[in-house]
């Protein structure tokens, strides 16, 4: 593969969290963002906002529940993590249209981009 076929792959399987949000405030029924995270809510805290949760290790037994006529939008931990890549590919065998959210919640939190808890109070435990 060639420098120039890698970066247009990468640029056609990833969405940036301003790529995504653009994507989603000019189309809004043509995309699912989906929280493929492994761990408990405790482990997790918090998810962004209007993503569902599917752990990377349910998505089997959920996969009829992700609609196929949507862009599919997944993310996992940060840069490290592999997760959505994973997920992305069972999607891809399964006949999805995906991308992956390029550096995960991490990317999302360190731009302050809006999340949800998911342990029924805020940082404070408030």
């Amino acid at each position: 593969m060639s420098k120039m076929e890698y970066f247009k792959n990468r640029i056609e399987s990833t969405f940036s969290p301003m790529d995504y949000l653009q994507a989603k405030k000019t189309n809004p029924d043509n995309y699912i963002l989906i929280d493929v995270r492994n761990g408990t809510p405790e482990l997790k805290k918090e998810k962004i906002n209007g993503a569902i949760e599917i752990p990377q290790s349910e998505l089997l037994n959920h996969l009829s529940e992700i609609p196929k006529d949507k862009e599919i939008i997944v993310y996992c931990w940060d840069v490290w993590c592999n997760t959505a890549a994973k997920v992305a590919i069972v999607l891809l065998e399964h006949g999805f249209s995906v991308k992956e959210l390029s550096g995960g919640i991490a990317s999302w939190k360190t731009m302050n981009l809006p999340t949800t808890s998911l342990l029924g109070f805020n940082e404070c435990g408030c």
